[in-house]
């Protein structure tokens, strides 16, 4: 339950330090505000470009990935946006978001090999967001703590 507890916060804290997703959160609200819900993932995914663009922020729309199974090619996959190599981005357009939209973010977060991710919802009435944390890359429980004694 502790570890629970201290994992929610440090979601927080990371989230209050990360000045880029911040900034691409922002960029979606504004798109939200503009355009409400109602249109295709599409509509947004360029809206959301326009609206990254304007705010100096280096991105790439749907880049490809090779899926591996065993070391064998059996795919790829497109991310709706992957932010400086650093983040990637997921987009919907529905009324709620499912877990399995969520398991889908997750995936791409895991296969490009990100820290973070992020899932974004246009369909609903206020615009929802989700974190994704790669497992993979998550950050050692005691350099958490001693991220989170330091200033700033």
């Amino acid at each position: 339950m502790l570890f629970a507890l201290a994992f929610e916060f440090y979601k927080t804290y990371k989230m209050k330090k990360d000045a880029l997703t911040y900034q691409v959160i922002g960029c979606c609200m504004k798109v939200h505000q503009l355009l409400g819900p109602g249109f295709q993932e599409k509509i947004y995914q360029r809206a959301l470009s326009i609206e990254l663009n304007r705010n100096g922020i280096a991105h790439k729309r749907e880049q490809s990935i090779d899926i591996y199974y065993r070391d064998i090619k059996i795919g790829t996959r497109r991310a709706d946006f992957v932010i400086r190599e650093k983040l990637v981005i997921e987009i919907k357009a529905t009324v709620r978001l499912e877990d399995v939209h969520l398991a889908q973010a997750k995936n791409y977060v895991i296969v490009y090999d990100f820290p973070l991710g992020l899932l974004v919802n246009f369909g609903s009435k206020s615009l929802q967001y989700n974190l994704v944390f790669n497992p993979k890359r998550r950050l050692d429980y005691e350099d958490w703590l001693m991220d989170s004694k330091r200033p700033g």
